[in-house]
């Protein structure tokens, strides 16, 4: 048996593949990068993270934070011995990225220029010819509660003609977004949410022309279920033959986390998700279920790292396109060197800093600790962890003439545009005796977190401030480690990090 959620994680806007005995997943990402991160399955229970889509975008706007924009919903497949994975960048168009590694490198390509179209999906038919379905972004083109279809070409490099809209859900499916297209005997299918992340159902709409008309249920809704939404996903089939749909549910402040549902077809040839719990003909969410695959690999995520590679480990992402002059994991090895950067264009606050380096939490309570040494050369050099959101907090070490101090910042980001415009507080400052100090972050089970530091590594001493997890724009809070000049001085100073252990 397994229980819900599979993967406690914010691992948002899942899509996912079958090939062989493997199964393969990919999620949105936003303003984190690498970015749609790859996760590989025997089961659909265990999972772990093999490879990113995206080493980097190709756009100025992404050497800085853009909470908001950047991957959005992608959608995979496999065609012709080829991995395709479609990505809409909701203010630039639609990428694909292919590969017939699904562990190696992507090459990406534009397939359409436009603003506001988002998750997208391919499928290739019997004539030869293939099609993307997709949705739209009303915050960027005004269009919502609509579904379109578009012809392309075969090879992904161009989109041929005009849209066609092939579902309107205005009166009866409200948001409509997030679809899929499947064939499955004579019928194309798409699955899609709708009615809100936090309130929605589960929608199929299918007819036997591509082109439509196309009938609409509902396959799966909350009923009595305690999962709220449940939100978009998609559907694969196991090696036994068995259905089953991967879809996401947001617990807000950890972000959109992954669960996974049986799913059947009835005798007139709908899907249903979940389990009928009262005969209405509606699928709900489960709790628990049997394994899709007995025996497999137990894989798992890790939080932890202990810096001994000579490449960083897959666990994280940075708050904006990868720098490596941010960083070194062979100038001190065995260590992690955050280099004291200066922020080039805007105040130096952690919500602005493309050098935060980030990773998801993987549970919603836990301890991480980390060893940390400043190297402080000018002054206002810091180095720490924290927590980011959209209310926000972090721990570290701060150099000024010629000394070490403690510290603790607190931010608030005020929603006045998708990127957030963002204030800070300094709220504590301690005297320590060097730049080597040991850090504890603890979350709650309660969504409280506080930080404690010590100077020698045994006793540790607790900071009298609570702080409240809040998430950021479109994702779950995430863990950081930063290391930059707060006065915005260019500086050779460095945050050296032995370790960073999450229990």
């Amino acid at each position: 048996m397994y229980t819900n959620p599979v993967i406690n994680a914010d691992y948002s806007d899942p899509d996912l593949i079958r090939v062989g005995d493997d199964f393969y997943m990919v999620a949105s990402s936003f303003t984190y990068i690498p970015g749609v991160p790859v996760l590989h399955s025997k089961d659909l229970v265990h999972w772990e993270i093999i490879n990113y889509v995206v080493r980097s975008l190709p756009f100025e706007k992404y050497s800085g934070p853009s909470h908001g924009s950047g991957t959005w919903a992608p959608a995979i497949r496999f065609h012709n011995g080829e991995f395709f994975v479609f990505i809409p960048l909701v203010d630039e168009g639609i990428m694909v990225a292919r590969s017939k590694d699904i562990r190696g490198e992507f090459k990406l390509n534009m397939l359409k220029e436009a603003s506001g179209w988002i998750d997208p999906c391919p499928i290739w038919t019997d004539d030869g010819k293939a099609y993307m379905v997709f949705a739209f972004a009303y915050s960027r083109c005004g269009k919502k509660n609509v579904l379109a279809l578009i012809e392309i070409d075969p090879e992904c490099t161009h989109t041929i003609g005009d849209y066609s809209i092939i579902f309107d859900g205005n009166m009866i499916a409200p948001i409509s977004e997030g679809p899929k297209i499947y064939k499955k005997d004579d019928y194309f299918y798409v699955l899609f949410p709708a009615g809100g992340v936090a309130t929605g159902w589960q929608c199929c709409i299918r007819s036997r022309n591509i082109h439509g008309p196309y009938e609409y249920r509902i396959v799966m809704h909350r009923g009595s279920a305690s999962v709220n939404g449940p939100h978009q996903g998609g559907w694969v089939t196991a090696p036994d033959g068995s259905d089953w749909f991967v879809h996401f549910q947001d617990v807000i402040e950890l972000g959109r986390v992954i669960h996974l549902q049986p799913m059947c077809y009835t005798a007139d040839g709908w899907p249903l998700i979940g389990v009928d719990q009262n005969g209405d003909g509606i699928g709900e969410p489960v709790y628990e279920f049997r394994s899709p695959v007995e025996n497999a690999p137990e894989y798992s995520i890790p939080m932890s790292d202990e810096f001994d590679s000579d490449s960083l480990s897959l666990q994280w992402q940075w708050q904006a396109n990868p720098d490596e002059s941010s960083y070194s994991l062979t100038e001190k090895p065995g260590f992690l060197r955050l280099k004291c950067k200066a922020n080039k264009t805007r105040e130096n606050l952690l919500w602005y800093a493309p050098n935060a380096l980030t990773e998801i939490p993987q549970h919603d309570q836990f301890t991480a600790a980390a060893s940390l040494t400043l190297n402080g050369k000018e002054d206002g050099d810091f180095g720490g962890i924290g927590i980011i959101g959209h209310r926000y907090a972090y721990i570290g070490v701060y150099y000024e003439r010629g000394e070490y101090s403690l510290r603790v910042y607190k931010g608030d980001v005020r929603k006045i545009t998708y990127e957030g415009l963002s204030e800070e507080e300094q709220l504590l400052s301690l005297p320590v005796p060097s730049g080597s100090v040991y850090l504890r972050m603890e979350l709650r089970r309660d969504k409280n977190y506080f930080f404690s530091y010590s100077t020698d590594g045994v006793t540790f001493v607790k900071l009298n401030k609570i702080f409240t997890l809040e998430r950021a724009t479109w994702t779950g809070a995430k863990l950081t480690l930063w290391a930059a000049n707060k006065e915005n001085k260019d500086s050779t100073g460095s945050a050296d990090f032995d370790y960073f252990r999450v229990v």
